[in-house]
C-alpha cells in the first residue's frame, strides 16, 4: 500500500508540476520552462518517493521494468492503477483553478495531440514514432541507472533530465507524453479531440518501453 500511494502522489506531482506550468504559467515560463518543470518534477519525486516505490510515476516506466524482468504482474497492474489515478486528480486541480481564475476554463488542460490545431502540427505518422523513439530511450536510461553497476545517487538526476530533454525536442510534436497516466489524466477532463487521440499515446509507449525492457532482458544494452 505505500508502494501505490508513493505511485499516486508522485504521478499527481508530476501532471500537476508540468501540465500546470503549461497551463498556468506557459507565456511567461516558454517551452524551455515546461520542460524543465516535467524533467525537475520526476528529479524531485524520485529522491522523494524513489526509496519507497522506485518512483516508476509512468505506466510505460512500470511495463519496461516488468517486460525487464525486474516487477510482478500483480504489482504492475497496482502500480497503473495508483498512477492514473494520481494523474486524473491532478487534472481535476487544475481544472479547479483554472475555473476560478478570471479566464476561466478553456479547455486546456496540457493534453497532448497532433494534427491540425495543435502546436506544430505533426501528422500522426509522426507522433507515433516519436512517442515510441522517445519512450524506448527514456526507459533505456531508467532500466540502465536503476540497475546493476548504475549510480543510485545520482539516478534521479539523470533520469530527470532525460525528461526535460525529450521535452525539449518534442514538445512541439505531441506536447510530449512518453507516460500514459501522463495523458490520460488531463484528456478525460478536457475531452474533444483529446479522447479521440488518447489511444495513441497509451499504445505508442507501451510499444516503445517493451521494446527497452526486452533488449535490458536479453542484454543487448545494459547488463543484467
Amino acid at each position: 500500500m505505500k508502494k501505490l500511494v508513493a505511485e499516486f502522489i508522485g504521478t499527481f506531482a508530476l501532471v500537476l508540476f508540468g501540465c500546470g506550468a503549461a497551463v498556468l504559467a506557459g507565456a511567461e515560463i516558454g517551452q524551455l520552462g515546461i520542460a524543465l518543470a516535467f524533467g525537475l518534477a520526476i528529479v524531485a519525486m524520485a529522491y522523494g518517493i524513489g526509496p519507497i516505490s522506485g518512483c516508476h510515476v509512468n505506466p510505460a516506466v512500470s511495463f519496461g521494468v516488468f517486460m525487464a524482468g525486474r516487477m510482478q504482474l500483480k504489482d504492475m497492474v497496482g502500480y497503473w492503477v495508483a498512477q492514473t489515478l494520481g494523474a486524473i486528480a491532478a487534472a481535476a486541480l487544475l481544472m479547479f483553478l483554472l475555473s476560478n481564475s478570471a479566464g476561466g476554463f478553456a479547455g486546456n488542460l496540457g493534453q497532448n495531440g497532433w494534427g491540425p490545431g495543435y502546436l506544430g502540427e505533426y501528422s500522426m505518422i509522426a507522433a507515433l514514432v516519436f512517442e515510441i523513439v522517445m519512450t524506448f530511450l527514456f526507459v533505456v536510461v531508467i532500466l540502465g541507472v536503476t540497475g546493476p553497476g548504475g549510480d543510485a545517487a545520482f539516478a534521479g538526476l539523470a533520469i530527470g533530465l532525460t525528461l526535460a530533454v525529450i521535452h525539449i525536442t518534442g514538445i512541439q510534436v505531441t506536447g510530449v507524453s512518453v507516460n500514459p497516466a501522463r495523458s490520460i489524466g488531463p484528456a478525460l477532463l478536457a475531452g474533444g479531440s483529446a479522447i479521440a487521440q488518447l489511444w495513441l499515446f497509451i499504445v505508442a509507449p507501451l510499444v516503445g518501453a517493451a521494446l527497452a525492457g526486452l533488449a535490458v532482458k536479453m542484454k543487448l544494452i545494459a547488463a543484467e
